[in-house]
């Protein structure tokens, strides 16, 4: 099902949040490190003098997936986008059957909100025999933001048969059955990732949780759950984000309408 015009903005929004979610998903779970997350945002140099250093450890070695890695999550951590998804192209063409790389390249465009060219990467990535949970999830995500529902879904159910109750790839799926309108679907799902005992790992799908339900017009109900068994800061940052996106006119009676 297509979205009309009206609904496209906030569908995209929906679903780089989602997008976002998945990749730092990615880095915390499992029972050890992203191979993927070397350099990772959360421990990025903190100055650009420490970024630059990384940047010439790795073009002295250039097909170093590790260090080209960390140089890349040093200049995200920059904000320099761009930057660091060139150098993530760069690694990508000189490892061509680094299924891994491939993988975190493509996750990267879907979170820059490049799903176009992110497809053609993560499809390659998702047919290997190495594929994880993880590539099908980004994948779903790129399948979203193009509008592709059924492919997107198709992913997701792909994503946790290999990882069963993985809670990025149930909030993926629940954000993308939010953009296509099923908001009682959407919040089953996210209920369902709540349930869970890790769940508190992940403030996105409480969040998520409360914007769903503010969707559908229950707004004293969604503000109970943004701040539910939370710290304060976590409470305060919630409920700046469901004002935020439930004060977009018409938001919720326009999807709502369409489930």
């Amino acid at each position: 099902m297509l979205l009309s015009p009206r609904h496209r903005h906030f569908a995209a929004a929906l679903m780089m949040m989602a997008s976002s979610l998945s990749l730092v998903a990615c880095q915390r779970s499992g029972s050890g490190a992203d191979p993927m997350a070397t350099g990772s945002t959360s421990a990025a140099p903190a100055s650009f003098k420490q970024t630059a250093k990384l940047g010439e450890t790795w073009k002295a070695d250039p097909t170093n997936a590790g260090k080209g890695i960390a140089y890349a999550n040093g200049l995200e951590a920059l904000g320099q986008t761009d930057q660091q998804l060139q150098v993530l192209q760069q690694i990508s063409q000189s490892n061509p059957n680094d299924t891994k790389v491939a993988s975190y390249y493509g996750k990267k465009l879907v979170q820059a909100g490049q799903a176009s060219d992110a497809l053609p990467i993560l499809e390659a990535a998702a047919a290997a025999p190495d594929a994880d949970y993880r590539v099908h999830s980004a994948l779903g995500s790129a399948y979203d933001q193009q509008q592709l529902f059924d492919k997107a879904q198709a992913e997701y159910q792909k994503a946790l048969a290999l990882k069963p109750n993985d809670l990025s790839v149930l909030n993926n799926m629940a954000m993308s059955y939010a953009v296509q309108g099923d908001l009682k679907r959407a919040e089953a799902t996210l209920r369902q990732a709540q349930a869970l005992p890790n769940s508190q790992s992940q403030p996105r799908i409480q969040q998520n949780l409360a914007l769903v339900v503010g969707l559908q017009g229950r707004f004293d109900e969604a503000r109970k759950i943004a701040s539910e068994d939370l710290p304060q800061d976590q409470i305060d940052a919630n409920m700046d984000y469901l004002q935020k996106m439930l004060s977009q006119p018409n938001t919720w009676q326009q999807l709502s309408n369409k489930g």
